[in-house]
């Protein structure tokens, strides 16, 4: 498994930005699938984007435009740009690893808390 550290979230105003960074340790990081799911209280869990090791990415319908994710395979890195933040994007956001022919994310982070205000 991948362990994973993410960092970067805080309080911001609507209309301002964040970037988010995930830095995990294992060897299988270079060929895994990164991704940004997000957990707003007394919601579910929801996937926001994802990149995979040869840098295709995806995204959620509802961030996308304004939300950015990228890797540093030399730092085991991947960042979330948010921009154009709105209120109903406060949530807890988490990092997840899939191993390459894994098919599913089986480690994550702890999480990091963004707010944003109106």
């Amino acid at each position: 498994q991948v362990q994973l550290v993410e960092s970067g979230g805080g309080l911001v105003q609507a209309g301002g930005s964040l970037r988010l960074s995930c830095a995990a340790s294992g060897r299988t990081f270079s060929t895994s699938t990164m991704a940004w799911f997000r957990q707003a209280p007394g919601q579910e869990r929801e996937f926001i984007a994802a990149i995979t090791w040869i840098h295709y990415t995806n995204y959620a319908d509802s961030v996308k435009g304004r939300f950015t994710i990228s890797r540093d395979n030399a730092k085991n890195t991947v960042y979330l740009q948010m921009n154009s933040l709105k209120p109903e994007d406060t949530a807890v956001y988490y990092c997840a690893a899939s191993p390459i022919g894994q098919g599913k994310y089986d480690s994550w982070g702890q999480g990091t808390q963004v707010t944003v205000s109106s």
